[in-house]
């Protein structure tokens, strides 16, 4: 296997076949947050982290978008089996010692936001030669330039003095959602013959 996205076509474009297969595991994932970010969201922000729930949600909503415009699509019926074990995947899971309900759905989906984007480097999938014009590859750029910004306020979320009764359990939670993330990424870019860097 290849450690890069290709080989690429006489325009130096990603393969639809590739395109098709990442871009719908990048939606399912994302998608999945700004579902889960818009049912989080009360009627009326009383607490500072939940203006950034407001953010989130419409970063994730755009990266979904983008990729709907920017990917070349091909029918894959592998996909539907595929996408049914990432969504499931991205439903919330207990998490011990945290009673209260709506702290426990805001760690689960800051964990599961913090594997996201910590753990899904599309760029990194992007050989030198890669047309940089086109709109895939623009894409995928965008979106891990996206990530690294919202990374840093799930670190500030995780971190904050709101979850140091629970840090034990917090960080089990967050370890837990990084190696599921990482196993289903490696899983989909392995069927499209690419060895995924950085997830070992």
């Amino acid at each position: 296997m290849s450690g890069f996205l290709g080989p690429l076509d006489f325009d130096s474009r990603i393969p639809r076949r590739q395109q098709t297969r990442v871009a719908t595991f990048l939606i399912s994932a994302h998608g999945a947050l700004a579902r889960q970010f818009a049912f989080t969201l009360p009627m009326r922000l009383d607490a500072a982290w939940q203006t950034e729930l407001n953010a989130q949600f419409y970063r994730e909503s755009e990266i979904v978008s983008l990729l709907m415009r920017a990917t070349s699509w091909i029918p894959d019926l592998a996909l539907g089996y595929m996408a049914a074990s990432w969504e499931t995947a991205w439903l919330p899971a207990p998490i011990d010692g945290i009673a209260d309900p709506r702290l426990a759905q805001a760690v689960h989906l800051a964990t599961l936001a913090h594997a996201v984007h910590a753990g899904i480097r599309p760029a990194a999938l992007l050989p030198v030669e890669a047309n940089a014009q086109d709109p895939f590859v623009m894409a995928l750029r965008r979106i891990e330039f996206e990530s690294s910004r919202l990374l840093q306020a799930q670190i500030l979320f995780l971190k904050g003095e709101d979850l140091a009764p629970y840090r034990d359990a917090v960080s089990a939670a967050l370890e837990q959602r990084h190696d599921s993330v990482r196993k289903l990424w490696r899983e989909t870019l392995a069927s499209i013959g690419v060895d995924a860097p950085g997830t070992e």
